[in-house]
């Protein structure tokens, strides 16, 4: 009898109100555009029943913010999984001890190339380097085939490309340093600057700037260019460098962050992100890259093996990347506390692209975007 009723009343506690169990969640820090993560974690919620709390990067400062975020977190982690849009950012928090490794079943055919072998970051589908052109602007005979041609005085003051010290053209300026050394990548960056072209506040106003017809073409990446063609707009894609450089593809990485509050969840997460059908998903919606052969690619986006690639080594990509972008605030490698030839090359090319800001209708907007950045990290500069 005495058996029953405590029987009786641990399930009266159990189902009392205030004494429900505490919901699973995980947290994810992320630089892949929200329209595009945000779905599929809402998908991910609805098929595990763990609630997923998300970060995201702004557009200005993309990858950046969320990465010293990370990395001024490192004592305490607050994050379980750093989805990032690009596979350097999480070599910085390898060489710094903060990553988890984790090789999930989930990516058994996700190609090695795209994924480390200690499963300390794994690919799930990526994006593309490219040129977008104006074709009311640009005959098809005359379509620039190079990154070169923002040097080009062909195309003086006709040309736009985003802030090299944030996001993909952090990347692709540093896979320039190593790919063609330091003297000739440092050469390119003050042609280019010598030849007016325009710096956006992102690959996003690169977009918007070539499909208005306010340049002639820009550098920016495929996912933009996808929605530029969705909108109709005037413009076609170019994958430079066809001849030698090749293109840079850039994978997504998925990464666990060691000592993370939900490490059970953190691994459900990354199985999700790196899932086939989330990489259909980010081919379709977003105009993404697939990693995997049997994934079909959309017209705007091909897979890798239909065009030639950039040969870089991610690794001393990120090794570059730290020379500019000096933990735990961004606006060191603005204000010239970096020591290297890189990030002396960036710091003049973007304060000579500032004094042209300055001028231009956009000076408002660009301005604040550099003082939230600088107000995110505790700067002093903000």
């Amino acid at each position: 009898m005495r058996r029953s009723h405590a029987v009786l009343a641990a399930a009266l506690l159990v189902s009392a109100p205030g004494c429900k169990r505490a919901q699973r969640e995980v947290v994810v820090y992320t630089s892949v555009d929200q329209p595009f993560a945000e779905p599929i974690f809402r998908d991910f919620e609805k098929r595990s029943g763990i609630r997923v709390r998300a970060v995201f990067d702004t557009e200005e400062t993309k990858s950046t913010g969320v990465l010293n975020r990370l990395i001024a977190e490192a004592q305490r982690p607050q994050a379980d999984v750093f989805w990032s849009g690009d596979p350097v950012r999480p070599f910085i928090l390898a060489k710094r001890g903060l990553l988890e490794p984790y090789a999930s079943p989930a990516a058994a055919s996700i190609p090695a190339q795209f994924k480390s072998a200690d499963g300390l970051w794994t690919g799930a589908a990526a994006r593309a380097k490219i040129l977008l052109v104006n074709t009311q602007r640009v005959a098809p005979s005359e379509m620039p085939r190079s990154i070169r041609d923002l040097a080009n005085p062909r195309w003086k003051g006709q040309g736009t490309m985003a802030n090299p010290v944030f996001g993909t053209t952090t990347m692709y300026v540093a896979a320039l340093f190593t790919v063609w050394g330091d003297d000739r990548a440092r050469a390119f960056l003050e042609q280019v600057k010598a030849n007016g072209t325009r710096i956006a506040s992102s690959n996003g106003e690169v977009r918007r700037l070539v499909a208005a017809g306010e340049v002639a073409f820009g550098l920016t990446d495929t996912d933009d260019a996808h929605e530029a063609l969705l909108e109709k707009a005037p413009v076609q894609v170019v994958y430079p460098d066809q001849d030698d450089l090749g293109t840079l593809v850039m994978p997504n990485a998925v990464v666990l962050i060691k000592g993370g509050p939900h490490p059970a969840e953190a691994r459900a997460l990354l199985d999700h992100l790196v899932a086939p059908e989330v990489e259909k998903r980010m081919v379709e919606t977003a105009g993404h890259i697939p990693l995997r052969r049997e994934t079909a690619a959309v017209p705007t986006a091909p897979g890798p093996s239909s065009f030639q690639t950039m040969h870089v080594d991610y690794a001393r990509v990120a090794d570059e990347i730290a020379k500019i972008e000096p933990c735990p605030c961004p606006c060191r490698a603005v204000s010239g506390d970096g020591t290297s030839r890189l990030s002396r090359a960036m710091v003049r090319f973007s304060a000579v692209s500032r004094v042209r800001a300055r001028r231009g209708a956009r000076v408002r907007t660009r301005r604040s975007s550099t003082r939230a950045a600088a107000g995110m990290h505790g700067c002093a500069r903000a």
